[in-house]
């Protein structure tokens, strides 16, 4: 299944091509990815529940150049028992010039769905939605440290109206 989204940032290309690989070679990216995907994560698994595993495992490749623009493939994957139960997401992170002081960020990657012709039909009724919204919160959170604004608050992505979602008391 394809998945992605974009944002605006009001920087120009070369400062949003020189932070994105400042982050990707500091581990930044890697740590957020992990919190991003363990949001994601946590709404699929009912925070832990059956024992299954929560860990994020990311890997990210070196920025390249192309085209006018610049970008680097990531995965995401959850390791560790149960880890077979969850998408693998594999996706490129690009930014490309849109204006003069202005650049584009995107996200565009596919994943797989576990568990074949059920998780299939799992993913159209809530899978797609929680990994579009996970997605989301991620490119968020990139282009705020981009920019060099706060970026959204740990919650943000918002599972609450998924019907795998944890119950908060």
């Amino acid at each position: 299944m394809f998945v992605g989204d974009e944002v605006g940032l009001d920087i120009s290309f070369d400062v949003a091509r020189a932070r994105l690989a400042r982050l990707a070679q500091g581990g930044w990216l890697s740590r957020v990815s992990e919190v991003s995907y363990g949001l994601g994560v946590s709404g699929l698994s009912r925070v832990g529940a059956l024992g299954l595993s929560r860990e994020v495992r990311v890997q990210v490749r070196e920025l390249v150049e192309r085209d006018g623009s610049a970008g680097l493939a990531i995965r995401w994957e959850v390791a560790g028992p149960g880890g077979g139960l969850f998408p693998v997401l594999d996706a490129d992170i690009t930014v490309h010039p849109a204006a003069e002081n202005t650049s584009l960020l995107t996200l565009a990657g596919a994943y797989r769905p576990p568990l074949g012709v059920l998780g299939q039909a799992l993913d159209r009724t809530v899978l797609h939605r929680v990994a579009a919204a996970t997605v989301r919160n991620f490119l968020s959170r990139l282009a705020a440290e981009i920019m060099g604004q706060p970026g959204p608050a740990d919650s943000g992505t918002d599972l609450s109206s998924l019907p795998c979602a944890p119950q908060t008391p």
